[in-house]
């Protein structure tokens, strides 16, 4: 079970030195058309928000896009992984989603991050928190990358936390809920659907302000507290 700590920063322990330099192994090369100056920012913020551990009890790993990283914050430790009990780690890259072609920057999916992240935390609990990006994306090309991950995190406690209804992204939320919500049941792990939350926003319509980062992080605390994580299924393919 994970005990609630005091919410605080801690700098310079050498979990956070190594999960940096296993992150950055996969931040190295942008696809083509790709503006480098966007995705080195996206990189920066990832190795910030990386090196910021937050709580204190048993060790937690949110896998994530903008949401974790804190995009459009000043303090990206206010991001909603903070809301969490336990000792939070973000393993988190701007524009990046379950399907491998979600973000322009390179190979920065959630499969691809994965297993550096899980290797390095050693986590109780995974939470994969994702989706807005995969808004364009083909119902197959989720399923895949989907796929890909869970069978990264098989040895892993995990739930899913679903996209909430980003005005700017509204209308495509509930196809990737219901992929995201049918690929869950497969696997026999627990979906947080979100779309129900009523949010803060910045003028951008996408990123969360930091009261909105608070809603969300403690709505999620919330509904995670009432599940059970579970290890992904194997499936035969």
């Amino acid at each position: 079970m994970i005990h609630r700590g005091n919410l605080r920063r801690v700098f310079g322990a050498s979990v956070v030195v190594t999960l940096v330099a296993a992150l950055l192994a996969f931040y190295v090369a942008d696809r083509a058309g790709a503006g480098a100056t966007r995705c080195q920012q996206h990189r920066v913020d990832a190795r910030e928000r990386a090196s910021i551990v937050t709580g204190e009890g048993e060790q937690v790993l949110v896998i994530g896009d903008s949401w974790s990283v804190g995009l459009g914050q000043e303090d990206l430790g206010v991001s909603w992984p903070d809301r969490l009990p336990g000792r939070v780690h973000v393993a988190g890259f701007s524009g990046s989603g379950f399907s491998a072609s979600a973000s322009s920057c390179g190979h920065v999916s959630f499969h691809a991050r994965a297993a550096a992240a899980v290797a390095v935390v050693r986590p109780r609990l995974v939470v994969v928190e994702g989706g807005l990006n995969d808004f364009d994306r083909t119902d197959a090309a989720i399923e895949r990358g989907f796929r890909s991950l869970m069978g990264d995190l098989v040895a892993e406690h995990v739930v899913v936390v679903g996209p909430a209804a980003a005005p700017s992204r509204a209308a495509a939320i509930p196809r990737v809920d219901a992929v995201l919500a049918r690929l869950c049941a497969e696997y026999g792990v627990p979906y947080i659907p979100t779309d129900d939350l009523d949010l803060d926003y910045l003028d951008d319509d996408l990123h969360l302000t930091e009261d909105g980062h608070a809603e969300f992080g403690d709505a999620v605390a919330e509904r995670i507290a009432a599940v059970d994580p579970a290890r992904p299924a194997v499936l035969l393919p």
